[in-house]
C-alpha cells in the first residue's frame, strides 16, 4: 500500500470516527440544550459534513480534499476543545454547549480529529496541485 493510501485511509477513519461520535452524541446534546437551534441539530451537521467531506476525499483524492477534511477535523477539535475549556454563552440560536467533563467518547473523537488533521496536512503536502 502506498504512502498517499495510508493517509487517505487514515484521515477517513478520522471523519468516520468524528462522524460517529457525533450522530452518538446528538440526542444527548439536545437534552443539554434544546433551545434554539439546538446542540443535537449542530452535531447532526458536523456528522454529516464529516461523512462528506470522507467520501469526497475517498472518491477524488486531491489538495482540495486533503484541505476540506483537514479544515472539517480542525473545526471539530477546536470546537470540543473551546466548550470544554471554556463556558461561551449562547449566541443567537446557538446554545451554551459548555461540558467540561472528557468522558471515553469526547476523547476518542478528539484525538481522532488531532490525528486526522495532521494526516489531512501531510496528504495536502504529498499531493501535487492540480494542473490549471
Amino acid at each position: 500500500m502506498s504512502g498517499e493510501v495510508l493517509l487517505r485511509v487514515g484521515v477517513v477513519a478520522a471523519l468516520a470516527v468524528d462522524a460517529f461520535v457525533h450522530v452518538a452524541l446528538a440526542p444527548r446534546i439536545d437534552l443539554a440544550a434544546p433551545g434554539g437551534i439546538g446542540g443535537g441539530t449542530l452535531f447532526g451537521a458536523q456528522a454529516l459534513v464529516a461523512a462528506l467531506a470522507a467520501a469526497l476525499l475517498l472518491v477524488r483524492p486531491s489538495r482540495f480534499s486533503y484541505a476540506l477534511a483537514g479544515l472539517v477535523l480542525l473545526s471539530a477539535l477546536a470546537a470540543v476543545v473551546l466548550y470544554s475549556l471554556v463556558n461561551v454563552p449562547a449566541l443567537g440560536p446557538i446554545p451554551s454547549m459548555y461540558d467540561p467533563q472528557w468522558y471515553p467518547l469526547k476523547t476518542l473523537t478528539a484525538v481522532a480529529e488531532g490525528i486526522g488533521a495532521v494526516l489531512a496536512g501531510l496528504g495536502y503536502l504529498r499531493c501535487r496541485p492540480s494542473p490549471a
